[in-house]
């Protein structure tokens, strides 16, 4: 059977990690592609437990299902391992885990770099997370990154740091004040993490294919959203890998012609972290109300999310760029208790109308939203599982959604937990 790509349509945090969670258990195998632990995915089970996923896959919570961290991913080692532990200590089974032995790893002097970066900027930083993220991308595309299977050739992880910090180390200490790493001291503490994470290295581009060949379902799971993909998204203010479709296979090594579907995660709102353009944020007490009725604060950083109306030229881009045949809609019962609810058409930038994302940075930090209001509705929508069982206002907003995004909404999330969906069409079809 095909590998069916699961990505975000907007900015991140559109809920990914309940999309995931509700094809889990239909789904042989989970994949994360790119990104790393500045990612966040939330899980919440019908039970009320909930999980804050930030490097493993989401599949990790479905039992039988193997995960996979894929070589288009940078891991930082603690992370992963403090992760593991705490899944572990909650009963859950985390042995199905595998990492690339060709993803790449977020060594210390990413990191420190990564903040020290980040404050020296000020008012022009990016709002980066700070966890070396950008920094450990930057090394893998200069060819002096540390991989995952390094840590199995003591010398040759020896040559690879002593290399990097006798540049790194200058860049600290000169430019930035700040003390050097000590090189055997970054080797040492490693090694000891590989002790732990070591058996789970594995070949996994061959496993992944050869579950292909034996007809198994396989998740492309990636992190963040569209418009935080380095190439496609709102840049400079993006993330340092590509979340859209396109990576999907490049990051999980698989041929593109095993993707047969790609499936959009879409918030019935917009919302943003960290710095960048944003036509539909609201400054007032309305986006006050989305962001503490929605819960908006970053599962990574603590952080609250900017919040705006939903933006129609985004989700179409998004769609052509991804070549979404799915969308999942999450949240739309944060939208409950509304008198009207805008949605973004198009935009005026320069006194002129378009309906379309604009080309350039400047254009897109000008456009002026331009709005459609449409009838809210007051009924508790928490526990309603069939469509035609919404109330007609809520079903109205949904198939215009749908019509302005171009693909169709094949899911609608009505509350955080795992079995508050509405499930219209299958998309494992």
């Amino acid at each position: 059977m095909p590998a069916i790509v699961l990505i975000g349509a907007q900015w991140g945090d559109e809920g990914k990690g309940k999309a995931t969670d509700l094809l889990g258990g239909r789904i042989d195998w989970v994949v994360r592609y790119q990104g790393g632990s500045n990612a966040g995915h939330t899980v919440i089970l019908p039970n009320g437990e909930k999980f804050a996923l930030r490097l493993l896959p989401s599949g990790i919570l479905n039992p039988g299902v193997r995960n996979v961290i894929g070589n288009g991913v940078v891991v930082e080692p603690g992370v992963l391992l403090a992760e593991l532990a705490g899944l572990e200590e909650r009963g859950i089974d985390t042995s199905q885990l595998m990492v690339s032995a060709d993803a790449h790893l977020v060594m210390p002097y990413h990191v420190a770099i990564d903040k020290v970066t980040e404050r020296y900027l000020g008012a022009r930083k990016i709002g980066t997370t700070g966890k070396g993220i950008g920094p450990a991308y930057q090394d893998k595309v200069a060819r002096i990154g540390v991989r995952v299977a390094d840590v199995l050739d003591e010398k040759l992880l020896h040559e690879k740091v002593e290399a990097a910090l006798a540049f790194k180390n200058q860049v600290l200490t000169k430019i930035y004040n700040r003390k050097g790493l000590d090189p055997k001291q970054v080797v040492d503490e490693l090694l000891a993490q590989a002790e732990q994470f070591g058996p789970r290295i594995a070949n996994t581009k061959l496993l992944l294919n050869e579950a292909l060949e034996r007809d198994e379902w396989l998740l492309l799971e990636g992190s963040q959203g569209t418009l935080l993909d380095v190439d496609h998204g709102t840049y400079p203010f993006v993330t340092s890998s590509n979340p859209t479709a396109g990576y999907a296979a490049t990051g999980a090594g698989i041929g593109p012609t095993k993707i047969r579907a790609v499936f959009g995660i879409l918030k019935a709102y917009t919302t943003r972290v960290g710095s960048g353009p944003f036509p539909t944020e609201l400054h007032d007490d309305m986006g006050e109300f989305l962001r503490k009725t929605g819960g908006e604060q970053g599962v990574v950083t603590g952080r609250d999310r900017r919040c705006g109306w939903f933006d129609a030229p985004i989700a179409r881009y998004a769609t052509r760029v991804n070549g979404i045949t799915d969308f999942f809609l999450t949240k739309l019962d944060v939208l409950t208790g509304l008198e009207k609810v805008p949605v973004a058409v198009g935009y005026t930038i320069n006194g002129k109308r378009t309906d379309e994302l604009p080309a350039t940075q400047s254009e897109f930090s000008s456009a002026e939203p331009v709005y459609e209001e449409l009838p809210g509705w007051w009924e508790d929508i928490s526990e309603v599982r069939e469509f035609d069982d919404l109330p007609a206002n809520a079903r109205a907003y949904v198939q215009r959604l749908e019509e302005l995004s171009g693909a169709q909404i094949s899911c609608v999330g009505v509350g955080p937990r795992q079995d508050q969906t509405i499930v219209r069409h299958d998309v494992l079809r």
